[in-house]
Protein backbone atom coordinates (compact mmCIF):
# COMPACT_ATOMS: atom_id res chain seq x y z
CA UNK A 1 0.00 0.00 0.00
CA UNK A 2 2.60 2.17 0.90
CA UNK A 3 4.56 1.87 -2.36
CA UNK A 4 1.09 2.32 -4.27
CA UNK A 5 0.82 5.35 -2.45
CA UNK A 6 4.63 6.66 -3.34
CA UNK A 7 3.30 6.01 -7.08
CA UNK A 8 0.43 7.83 -6.87
CA UNK A 9 2.33 10.85 -5.27
CA UNK A 10 4.60 10.72 -8.05
CA UNK A 11 1.88 11.97 -10.80
CA UNK A 12 0.45 14.26 -8.31
CA UNK A 13 3.51 16.10 -8.51
CA UNK A 14 4.22 16.26 -11.94
CA UNK A 15 0.61 17.50 -11.89
CA UNK A 16 1.57 20.55 -9.88
CA UNK A 17 4.90 21.17 -11.93
CA UNK A 18 3.08 21.45 -14.70
CA UNK A 19 1.60 24.28 -13.34
CA UNK A 20 4.88 26.47 -12.60
CA UNK A 21 5.69 29.23 -15.18
CA UNK A 22 8.62 27.90 -17.63
CA UNK A 23 8.49 24.09 -15.84
CA UNK A 24 10.23 21.86 -18.24
CA UNK A 25 10.82 18.06 -18.09
CA UNK A 26 14.09 16.81 -18.28
CA UNK A 27 13.32 13.39 -19.51
CA UNK A 28 11.26 12.62 -22.63
CA UNK A 29 9.27 9.98 -21.64
CA UNK A 30 7.36 12.80 -18.80
CA UNK A 31 5.63 13.00 -22.17
CA UNK A 32 2.71 11.61 -23.17
CA UNK A 33 3.02 9.03 -25.81
CA UNK A 34 1.64 9.28 -29.38
CA UNK A 35 -1.78 8.61 -30.01
CA UNK A 36 -4.28 9.43 -32.51
CA UNK A 37 -8.21 9.01 -32.37
CA UNK A 38 -11.38 10.01 -34.58
CA UNK A 39 -13.56 12.97 -33.99
CA UNK A 40 -16.26 10.82 -34.05
CA UNK A 41 -15.55 7.67 -32.21
CA UNK A 42 -16.87 4.18 -33.30
CA UNK A 43 -19.19 2.57 -30.38
CA UNK A 44 -20.07 -0.48 -29.67
CA UNK A 45 -22.87 -2.20 -27.42
CA UNK A 46 -22.72 -3.70 -24.04
CA UNK A 47 -26.15 -6.15 -23.22
CA UNK A 48 -28.40 -5.42 -20.29
CA UNK A 49 -27.15 -7.91 -17.22
CA UNK A 50 -25.99 -8.90 -14.26
CA UNK A 51 -22.51 -7.88 -13.95
CA UNK A 52 -19.51 -8.38 -11.14
CA UNK A 53 -17.51 -5.68 -10.21
CA UNK A 54 -14.43 -4.69 -7.87
CA UNK A 55 -11.15 -6.25 -6.60
CA UNK A 56 -10.96 -9.80 -6.37
CA UNK A 57 -11.00 -11.17 -2.90
CA UNK A 58 -7.06 -12.15 -2.70
CA UNK A 59 -4.31 -9.59 -3.72
CA UNK A 60 -3.67 -5.70 -3.41
CA UNK A 61 -6.65 -3.16 -3.83
CA UNK A 62 -7.67 0.07 -1.78
CA UNK A 63 -10.76 -0.82 0.49
CA UNK A 64 -12.46 1.27 -1.92
CA UNK A 65 -12.48 -1.34 -4.48
CA UNK A 66 -14.09 -3.81 -2.54
CA UNK A 67 -15.71 -5.93 -1.91
CA UNK A 68 -16.51 -7.48 -5.31
CA UNK A 69 -19.81 -7.88 -5.88
CA UNK A 70 -23.24 -8.22 -8.48
CA UNK A 71 -24.53 -4.69 -10.41
CA UNK A 72 -27.71 -5.02 -12.69
CA UNK A 73 -26.74 -2.78 -15.97
CA UNK A 74 -29.58 -1.50 -18.56
CA UNK A 75 -28.13 -2.25 -22.09
CA UNK A 76 -25.63 0.99 -23.15
CA UNK A 77 -23.15 1.58 -25.65
CA UNK A 78 -20.26 3.52 -25.05
CA UNK A 79 -17.68 5.19 -27.75
CA UNK A 80 -14.86 2.43 -27.78
CA UNK A 81 -12.15 5.54 -28.06
CA UNK A 82 -11.54 8.56 -25.71
CA UNK A 83 -12.76 12.11 -27.16
CA UNK A 84 -10.07 14.28 -29.31
CA UNK A 85 -8.77 17.12 -29.14
CA UNK A 86 -10.67 17.71 -32.79
CA UNK A 87 -14.08 17.16 -31.12
CA UNK A 88 -13.58 19.39 -28.29
CA UNK A 89 -12.51 22.69 -30.80
CA UNK A 90 -15.36 21.29 -32.68
CA UNK A 91 -17.28 22.28 -29.25
CA UNK A 92 -16.31 24.69 -28.10
CA UNK A 93 -16.72 26.54 -31.22
CA UNK A 94 -20.04 25.36 -31.33
CA UNK A 95 -21.55 26.29 -27.78
CA UNK A 96 -18.37 28.85 -26.18
CA UNK A 97 -17.40 25.95 -23.99
CA UNK A 98 -13.99 26.70 -21.75
CA UNK A 99 -10.70 25.70 -23.20
CA UNK A 100 -9.13 22.56 -21.09
CA UNK A 101 -6.44 23.47 -18.81
CA UNK A 102 -2.84 24.72 -20.31
CA UNK A 103 -4.42 25.37 -23.67
CA UNK A 104 -3.97 29.04 -24.63
CA UNK A 105 -5.03 30.99 -27.85
CA UNK A 106 -2.37 32.56 -30.29
CA UNK A 107 -2.39 36.15 -32.08
CA UNK A 108 -4.05 34.21 -35.39
CA UNK A 109 -6.81 32.26 -33.35
CA UNK A 110 -4.78 28.77 -32.87
CA UNK A 111 -4.65 26.99 -29.60
CA UNK A 112 -1.74 25.77 -28.37
CA UNK A 113 -0.95 23.68 -25.44
CA UNK A 114 1.39 25.18 -23.11
CA UNK A 115 1.78 22.88 -20.29
CA UNK A 116 5.51 21.49 -19.51
CA UNK A 117 7.01 24.29 -20.16
CA UNK A 118 6.19 24.33 -23.81
CA UNK A 119 3.72 25.95 -26.60
CA UNK A 120 3.09 23.12 -28.94
CA UNK A 121 0.14 22.99 -31.32
CA UNK A 122 -2.78 21.23 -30.72
CA UNK A 123 -2.96 18.05 -32.54
CA UNK A 124 -6.65 17.52 -33.44
CA UNK A 125 -6.29 13.64 -33.44
CA UNK A 126 -4.59 13.42 -29.88
CA UNK A 127 -7.31 12.94 -27.20
CA UNK A 128 -8.26 16.08 -25.02
CA UNK A 129 -6.81 16.03 -20.95
CA UNK A 130 -7.01 18.47 -18.20
CA UNK A 131 -10.77 18.88 -18.34
CA UNK A 132 -12.86 19.06 -15.58
CA UNK A 133 -15.91 16.64 -14.75
CA UNK A 134 -18.27 19.73 -15.96
CA UNK A 135 -16.83 20.64 -18.69
CA UNK A 136 -16.72 16.50 -19.89
CA UNK A 137 -20.65 16.65 -19.05
CA UNK A 138 -21.06 19.34 -21.05
CA UNK A 139 -19.20 17.83 -23.90
CA UNK A 140 -20.74 14.72 -23.87
CA UNK A 141 -24.52 16.41 -23.87
CA UNK A 142 -23.26 18.52 -26.92
CA UNK A 143 -22.17 14.99 -28.39
CA UNK A 144 -26.23 13.74 -27.95
CA UNK A 145 -24.32 11.60 -25.23
CA UNK A 146 -23.49 11.28 -21.64
CA UNK A 147 -20.73 9.90 -19.23
CA UNK A 148 -20.87 6.70 -18.07
CA UNK A 149 -21.21 5.29 -15.07
CA UNK A 150 -17.91 3.44 -12.96
CA UNK A 151 -19.88 0.38 -13.51
CA UNK A 152 -20.90 0.26 -17.30
CA UNK A 153 -16.79 1.69 -17.28
CA UNK A 154 -15.60 -1.33 -15.31
CA UNK A 155 -17.82 -3.90 -17.44
CA UNK A 156 -16.91 -2.46 -20.96
CA UNK A 157 -13.14 -1.98 -19.91
CA UNK A 158 -12.35 -5.34 -21.78
CA UNK A 159 -13.04 -3.34 -25.21
CA UNK A 160 -12.18 0.17 -24.79
CA UNK A 161 -9.03 1.88 -26.40
CA UNK A 162 -7.10 4.28 -25.42
CA UNK A 163 -7.24 3.63 -21.81
CA UNK A 164 -4.93 4.79 -19.83
CA UNK A 165 -4.32 8.53 -22.27
CA UNK A 166 -6.01 10.28 -19.36
CA UNK A 167 -8.19 9.58 -16.31
CA UNK A 168 -11.83 9.05 -17.86
CA UNK A 169 -14.40 11.09 -15.92
CA UNK A 170 -17.88 8.87 -14.65
CA UNK A 171 -21.23 10.07 -13.79
CA UNK A 172 -20.86 8.21 -10.45
CA UNK A 173 -19.74 9.96 -7.20
CA UNK A 174 -17.87 8.68 -4.66
CA UNK A 175 -19.83 6.29 -2.75
CA UNK A 176 -18.48 2.55 -1.17
CA UNK A 177 -19.43 -0.49 -2.36
CA UNK A 178 -22.26 -2.50 -0.62
CA UNK A 179 -20.43 -4.00 2.51
CA UNK A 180 -17.49 -1.81 2.57
CA UNK A 181 -14.89 -2.31 5.23
CA UNK A 182 -12.78 0.61 5.74
CA UNK A 183 -8.78 -0.40 5.67
CA UNK A 184 -6.76 0.42 7.10
CA UNK A 185 -8.24 3.21 8.54
CA UNK A 186 -11.40 4.99 7.69
CA UNK A 187 -9.97 8.41 6.77
CA UNK A 188 -8.15 6.76 3.21
CA UNK A 189 -11.59 6.33 1.27
CA UNK A 190 -14.44 6.77 3.64
CA UNK A 191 -14.12 10.13 4.32
CA UNK A 192 -14.42 11.83 0.71
CA UNK A 193 -17.68 9.42 0.12
CA UNK A 194 -20.58 11.30 -0.95
CA UNK A 195 -21.67 14.08 -3.85
CA UNK A 196 -18.90 16.23 -3.73
CA UNK A 197 -16.44 14.08 -5.23
CA UNK A 198 -16.77 12.32 -9.16
CA UNK A 199 -15.11 8.90 -10.14
CA UNK A 200 -12.43 8.37 -12.76
CA UNK A 201 -11.56 5.58 -14.00
CA UNK A 202 -8.91 4.02 -16.37
CA UNK A 203 -5.34 6.22 -15.46
CA UNK A 204 -3.59 8.24 -17.14
CA UNK A 205 -0.22 8.46 -19.02
CA UNK A 206 1.33 9.15 -15.96
CA UNK A 207 -0.18 7.04 -13.85
CA UNK A 208 2.71 3.96 -13.13
CA UNK A 209 1.27 0.77 -14.29
CA UNK A 210 1.14 -1.18 -11.03
CA UNK A 211 -1.42 1.57 -9.95
CA UNK A 212 -3.49 1.25 -13.18
CA UNK A 213 -5.73 -1.68 -12.34
CA UNK A 214 -9.31 -2.03 -13.76
CA UNK A 215 -10.78 -1.67 -10.67
CA UNK A 216 -8.92 1.38 -9.26
CA UNK A 217 -11.10 3.99 -8.38
CA UNK A 218 -9.58 7.22 -8.24
CA UNK A 219 -11.61 10.34 -6.99
CA UNK A 220 -11.67 14.33 -7.67
CA UNK A 221 -13.66 17.65 -7.31
CA UNK A 222 -15.77 17.99 -10.03
CA UNK A 223 -13.90 21.32 -11.10
CA UNK A 224 -10.52 20.05 -10.61
CA UNK A 225 -9.19 20.56 -14.83
CA UNK A 226 -4.59 20.18 -12.96
CA UNK A 227 -5.18 16.17 -13.34
CA UNK A 228 -4.63 14.14 -16.13
CA UNK A 229 -8.59 13.69 -17.15
CA UNK A 230 -10.10 12.88 -20.64
CA UNK A 231 -13.39 12.05 -21.81
CA UNK A 232 -14.88 9.37 -23.10
CA UNK A 233 -18.60 8.97 -23.89
CA UNK A 234 -21.64 6.87 -23.69
CA UNK A 235 -25.59 6.48 -24.01
CA UNK A 236 -28.55 4.19 -23.56
CA UNK A 237 -29.03 1.59 -25.97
Amino acid sequence: MLLAHELQHNETMLQLLQMVDGYEPVRPEFDPPAASFPDSPETFAVAAGSYEIGAPERGFAYDNERPRHRVELAAFEIDRTPASNGAYLMFMEETGGEPPLHWERESDGSWVDASRGRRNPIEPARPVIHVSWHQADAFARWAGKRLPSEHEWEVARGDLEGVGQGWEWTSSDFLPFPGFEAFPYREYSEAFFGDGHKVLRGGSWATHRRVARPTFRNWDLAERSQIFAAIRCARDA
